[in-house]
C-alpha cells in the first residue's frame, strides 16, 4: 500500500476530520475539554498531560500553546528566576498586606522548619504549579478562549480575566480567600504576560521560582518580618 493509495488518503481524510472536531466546539470538542477540566480532580498534574496529549491527537501546533523556543535559554531562565523571586518578595511585603492577608499563609506552615515536607513541596511546586498550572491556565485556556473570543486586544483582555478568576477560584479549597487574592493577583500578571508574549516557558520558569521562594519563606519562618518590612506593625 503506497501513500497515495486511496485507503491511505481515506485514512487520512479521516484522521483530519477527528483532529478537527477535537479542536472544535461540537459534542467531541466538548467533551474533550470536560475530560481535559476533570483530570486534575484524579490527580495533579493529569490536566495538563491531557493537554499534551490532546495537542497531538488534535494536531494543535505546539506554538499555539505557547511552546515557542526562546532565542536564548539562558536569558529566559534568568529573567524568569529574577522576575519570580522578585514578584514572590513584592506580594508578601506589599501586595497581601494592602489586601489585608495575614502575614503567615497557615495552609503551608506545616512546612516550618520541617525538612520532611521539603520533598513533597518540590514536586508540587515543580510538577504541579510550574508545569502543570501554567499549561492549563495559561498555555491551554488561552488557545480554547482565543478561538472562541478572537485575538482583539478585547478578547486577549477579556481572556485574562477570566483565567485569573479560574486560576483564583482553585487555590480557595486549599487556601481559602487569602489563597484566592494572591492567586488573582499572579493569574492576572501571568495571564498578561502570556497576552502579550504567546510563549510559556519564560512563566514556568518564573512560576517555579516564585513558589520556591514562598517555600524558602515559609520553611525558615520569616514570612512575618517579611510581610512587616514594608508596612511596620507591632
Amino acid at each position: 500500500m503506497n501513500e497515495s493509495s486511496p485507503e491511505v488518503i481515506s485514512a487520512t481524510q479521516t484522521n483530519d476530520k477527528f483532529a478537527a472536531r477535537l479542536r472544535g466546539f461540537g459534542p467531541l470538542g466538548i467533551l474533550a475539554i470536560l475530560i481535559i477540566l476533570g483530570g486534575n480532580f484524579v490527580v495533579t498534574p493529569l490536566s495538563a498531560v491531557l493537554i499534551l496529549i490532546w495537542a497531538k491527537i488534535s494536531n494543535t501546533p505546539w506554538r499555539e500553546l505557547g511552546f515557542v523556543r526562546p532565542r536564548s535559554w539562558a536569558k529566559t531562565i534568568a529573567i524568569g528566576i529574577v522576575f519570580g523571586v522578585a514578584f514572590k518578595f513584592t506580594m508578601k511585603a506589599l501586595v497581601m498586606p494592602l489586601l489585608g492577608a495575614p502575614p503567615i499563609n497557615w495552609a503551608y506552615h506545616f512546612v516550618t522548619g520541617n525538612p520532611e515536607a521539603v520533598v513533597p513541596m518540590l514536586y508540587v511546586i515543580i510538577v504541579t504549579a510550574g508545569f502543570g498550572e501554567e499549561v492549563l491556565y495559561r498555555a491551554w485556556m488561552f488557545e480554547r478562549l482565543g478561538k472562541l473570543f478572537g485575538q482583539s486586544a478585547i478578547a486577549k483582555g477579556a481572556i485574562v480575566l477570566i483565567t485569573a478568576c479560574l486560576f483564583a477560584a482553585a487555590h480557595y479549597p486549599g487556601q481559602g480567600w487569602p489563597g484566592v487574592q494572591q492567586a488573582f493577583v499572579v493569574g492576572a500578571v501571568f495571564a498578561s504576560i502570556f497576552a502579550v508574549t504567546g510563549q510559556i516557558f519564560l512563566l514556568m520558569i518564573a512560576h517555579t521560582a516564585f513558589d520556591l521562594t514562598a517555600l524558602w519563606m515559609i520553611y525558615y519562618d520569616l514570612e512575618t518580618p517579611i510581610a512587616h518590612f514594608i508596612f511596620k506593625t507591632p
